[in-house]
């Protein structure tokens, strides 16, 4: 019987401080697949859209699996490609905040991700849509994009203390914009009329976390059809600080600075460029922004 085939797409640099060599994780990747059946081709990525070409291909080629051995930019770029077909994708972590493999509850332990991804069950997410970039995970305008963009300028590693010192950085110098929000296909019994407001950043939020734990938004769920909202309006950084416990407790709720909703469709404007963020990976800036929701359009492989 012929061996069915699966694509391991590997970020060298995701995570900066991996203990293994591409070498070792090829080896890896061929032993536990070719255990399962899979014959394994093993692709390396040099560049920020190799991830996306890397999948198209192995779509077009016909592979039974598109695995994504990276963080969230290599998942995202691998499953845009993989959208909306029958192709799975299989994930192992090897980011520093792996958001969305935390999120699905996948094993970070490489040799056991790569298990699931051969033998575990197929579950269908939603993806969103910002301005044609998809996501999986979490979107951010505002300074959540300006932080985005800093560390992708600065190539610099995107764990934890990454995201501190690069807020830290931000801060000072952010001004918050004003946005209109408009949204639709809400339920109508939390319908919320269109907002104009100031704000520090907006949250368009698929999963529950950014990673490492750190909880944006407590409800979300990857397969309900909708996207989770949240509005952070301007406050000191005194103020933010007071919120990490909630946030990585998972409790974040909304208050007077805090708007948490859920709708489909989304469109926000603002008279200067809004710059925007799709899994982490900075996108062009533009003074209109368009979310739609694709209900379960990405199948991916997790724990039975």
């Amino acid at each position: 019987m012929p061996a069915r085939r699966a694509t391991v797409i590997i970020n060298p640099i995701a995570g900066r401080g991996r203990s293994r060599t591409i070498d070792s994780c090829a080896t890896l990747a061929r032993s536990v697949l070719g255990a399962r059946g899979f014959a394994a081709d093993v692709r390396v990525t040099g560049g920020p859209d190799d991830a996306h070409r890397f999948a198209a291909e192995a779509l077009r080629d016909g592979t039974d699996l598109v695995i994504a051995w990276g963080g969230d930019g290599t998942v995202n770029g691998a499953g845009a490609a993989l959208a909306g077909s029958r192709t799975p994708l299989g994930i192992i972590g090897g980011g520093s905040g792996n958001g969305l493999a935390r999120e699905l509850g996948l094993p970070l332990d490489p040799a056991a991700a790569l298990e699931v991804a051969a033998t575990g069950a197929t579950r269908a997410i939603d993806a969103g849509e910002l301005n044609g970039s998809l996501f999986f995970n979490v979107a951010g305008i505002g300074l959540d994009a300006c932080i985005a963009g800093r560390l992708a300028a600065a190539n610099a590693r995107r764990g934890l203390l990454g995201y501190v010192l690069a807020t830290l950085a931000e801060m000072p110098a952010y001004k918050p914009s004003e946005y209109s929000v408009v949204m639709s296909d809400l339920d109508a019994a939390d319908r919320w009329a269109p907002l104009r407001t100031h704000a520090l950043f907006i949250a368009i939020a698929n999963s529950r976390q950014y990673g490492q734990g750190a909880q944006i938004a407590p409800l979300a769920s990857l397969d309900d059809g909708v996207m989770d909202i949240v509005v952070v309006k301007p406050q000191s950084l005194f103020r933010i600080a007071s919120r990490l416990p909630a946030f990585f407790r998972g409790t974040l709720r909304e208050d007077d600075t805090v708007l948490m909703r859920t709708a489909s469709n989304v469109d926000i404007t603002s008279t200067t460029p809004i710059r925007f963020h799709v899994d982490g990976e900075p996108r062009e800036a533009a003074t209109t922004l368009a979310l739609r929701t694709r209900p379960r359009d990405l199948l991916i492989r997790v724990r039975h």
